[in-house]
């Protein structure tokens, strides 16, 4: 009989590799002052990853190529981004900061959907709060059980017996699994924990959904081997302070990374926003300077943010640069550039520019938006309200094209708006009915165009 013994070894918290000894850089994956002590237990069998199903090898050939069988979670947007629906014996990780509504979207789900048996595990509320968060959120909890517990071998006892439809763990950084000698949240825990899920989810048929913490840097907590054993990622982005939530598939096996949910967090829970696009647009009278409307893309959603622009003469000496939800670097290579080649000083005044909505973008064909309205601020021109734009500015001051052209021009005339700015090289196919596409070779023209009437 093997004896246990207990020794110290260090892991990288990036992608779970195994030193005896510390090390600055992870031999692995290369990433710096990653790596973690922890103590584990010897002489007892390692857990395994591999889900032992009894079958034989096929013939790819005969493989039975019918669609999964998906569930529905009531939810239009959720189950758009997961592919048309929950597949059954699924592992689906949601990540995100603190009070970002992870919670408060996985305990919506059983009870907007009376209909499927939920087991709901919380490891970080009592059964009380989550009762609170419930009555708040309203709908019908009638078929929604709900289990305080940490340790992992209770809770997999507890949910083969009620066998529910569907399982939701909140958080998988608070279980923990008595084949493991080390503490909660640690990466020998996590590893565990989730191989522990990922077989229960295979052999049972039960979908589980997770919820998982993330670093201050915004990726997952724990190894990347997280993300690797889940067969879906989904990541909650938006400011805390602002109303949007933006939910981001990071990782689908059952259907496409290219897709993107919308919410509202309001006082009974987030809300699903079906076309973000009417809620972005301007909201104010006409005839201000230093706003212009862009055409964004989002994997394969069109969306039209409001670009908001400020330029004053600086009042101290060192002029200001303020960037909320674009680059800060773009920007000065974008006013780097007017100053360049199309002749605008810009070098002695603050400039600050804001993305409506409290939402960051980071596409580059925002940058005629940018463009258009820091040079309607610094003109007191506005802009008309029926136009927007869709463009990339090169270093030399050329309007680059932007992919799915004609999607960005069917969005803005579904919306209203009259004209559209695009660069001279794109290639449109489709010709959308009440709005005017204008070709821009580059600044110069742009400003010829726009601002030659000012």
């Amino acid at each position: 009989m093997a004896t246990t013994k207990n020794k110290t070894v260090w892991f990288c918290t990036s992608c779970g590799c195994e030193s005896p000894k510390w090390m600055g850089r992870c031999p692995a994956c290369g990433e710096w002052n990653t790596m973690v002590e922890e103590t584990v237990a010897t002489g007892k069998k390692a857990a395994s990853t591999t889900v032992s199903s009894g079958r034989k090898p096929e013939r790819l050939s005969e493989v039975d190529g019918e669609a999964e069988s998906r569930i529905s979670l009531g939810n239009e947007e959720l189950d758009r981004l997961l592919g048309g629906g929950l597949v059954e014996g699924s592992l689906v990780l949601i990540g995100g900061e603190p009070g970002i509504g992870k919670s408060t979207l996985s305990l919506q789900i059983p009870l907007h959907c009376p209909g499927i048996r939920t087991l709901y595990v919380t490891g970080e509320e009592s059964v009380r709060q989550v009762k609170l968060r419930a009555g708040r959120l309203g709908g019908d909890d009638g078929n929604c059980y709900i289990y305080s517990e940490t340790q992992m071998e209770n809770i997999l006892r507890e949910a083969r017996e009620i066998a529910p439809q569907l399982m939701i763990v909140d958080s998988v950084q608070t279980m923990y699994s008595q084949n493991v000698e080390s503490s909660a949240g640690s990466v020998t825990q996590i590893k565990e924990t989730a191989s522990q899920l990922l077989r229960f989810a295979k052999e049972t048929g039960i979908p589980v959904i997770l919820i998982g913490h993330i670093t201050k840097e915004g990726s997952i907590a724990g190894p990347k081997i997280l993300e690797h054993i889940v067969d879906v990622v989904f990541q909650f982005e938006g400011e805390n302070k602002g109303s949007y939530r933006l939910l981001r598939s990071i990782k689908n096996r059952f259907g496409s990374t290219n897709e993107l949910a919308v919410f509202e967090m309001t006082g009974r829970g987030l809300r699903e926003v079906s076309n973000p696009s009417e809620m972005l647009i301007p909201m104010h009278e006409e005839g201000l300077s230093g706003v212009a409307v862009s055409v964004t893309m989002d994997g394969t959603r069109p969306f039209l943010i409001e670009t908001q622009a400020l330029v004053s003469t600086a009042a101290y000496g060192t002029p200001q640069r303020s960037a909320t939800g674009f680059d800060y670097k773009r920007l000065n290579m974008l006013l780097a550039v007017l100053e360049k080649k199309a002749g605008f000083k810009l070098g002695a005044k603050d400039v600050f520019i804001n993305m409506a909505g409290g939402l960051k973008v980071g596409e580059p064909a925002c940058d005629l938006a940018v463009v258009c309205a820091v040079l309607s601020s610094n003109f007191d021109f506005a802009i008309p309200s029926d136009t927007c734009f869709a463009g990339e500015v090169g270093l030399s001051g050329e309007i680059r094209p932007v992919y799915q052209t004609d999607r960005r021009i069917l969005e803005a005339a579904r919306l209203g708006f009259k004209r559209i700015y695009v660069s001279s090289y794109s290639t449109v196919t489709q010709k959308a009915d009440g709005i005017k596409v204008v070709k821009i070779k580059d600044i110069p023209a742009l400003c010829r165009d726009i601002f030659s009437n000012r």
